[in-house]
């Protein structure tokens, strides 16, 4: 079963428009010119695509296993869905449902809006980076989850579907587009990916302005080359857990 995740509305939006554009203005100047859609040839991005088929239809076969004992976990626990479709943002813009393991509480958005309400820091990092570093609508076994990774495994799904690529931009939520300013149209002209180069550079060890070029970097720079590259690299980052939460 699928379950959509919300927003509360008594979350802190995102920084003035204004502010974050004039962050990533001044970003953008120090990457090498890009330009949106620069996927290259259209055989480079049909391999891209054929590429992304196969490891994400092999994937999901022989992950099948382990997909289906991580959903009878999460169902035991507490009863309740163990998967959950969140509405993100694709290439150019279009918006999907992205699939994950539930790592939180059913309940989560009234649980994280009294928590914002009631701890001010809690609000301000939020407001920041939309992540939480102590975040109380993850279970015990969604830290687990969070911490390995695993709880991206579903958005194999995505990938097959052609909604999501093995390596790109990390999908976004609405609220997100702001922090992106003038570089949304570039860092989003390829499709978002279950990896990419700010997952092998730290994750949430970065500041979302460094994230945001990094997505540019990789929009501007696409190649199959550096995309098997950063897939090399996602092993690692995965066990090292570097920035994850």
């Amino acid at each position: 079963m699928l379950r959509p995740v919300g927003t509360p509305t008594s979350i802190p939006p995102s920084p003035p428009h204004h502010m974050v554009e004039t962050i990533n203005e001044a970003l953008v100047k120090t990457l090498p010119a890009t330009s949106p859609a620069r996927i290259g040839p259209r055989l480079g991005w049909a391999t891209k695509r054929g590429l992304d088929t196969a490891v994400a239809l092999t994937a999901l076969c022989l992950l099948l296993p382990l997909l289906l004992f991580i959903a009878l976990l999460i169902w035991a626990s507490d009863g309740h869905a163990p998967i959950f479709r969140h509405v993100r943002l694709g290439r150019h813009g279009r918006p999907f449902g992205c699939l994950k393991f539930r790592s939180m509480v059913p309940d989560g958005d009234a649980v994280l809006a009294a928590h914002l309400a009631a701890h001010p820091d809690a609000r301000a990092e939020w407001a920041a980076t939309h992540k939480l570093t102590r975040d109380p609508r993850v279970t015990a076994l969604g830290q687990v989850l969070r911490k390995s990774s695993l709880d991206e495994l579903p958005q194999l799904w995505n990938v097959l579907r052609g909604e999501m690529s093995l390596v790109g931009p990390r999908p976004i939520v609405q609220a997100e587009v702001a922090r992106y300013g003038t570089a949304f149209a570039t860092c989003f002209s390829v499709p978002p990916g279950l990896t990419g180069l700010w997952q092998v550079s730290g994750r949430s060890d970065t500041t979302y302005a460094e994230r945001v070029a990094l997505d540019l970097d990789y929009a501007g720079r696409w190649s199959l080359r550096r995309d098997l590259a950063i897939m090399l690299r996602t092993v690692p980052a995965v066990l090292r857990q570097r920035g994850s939460r």
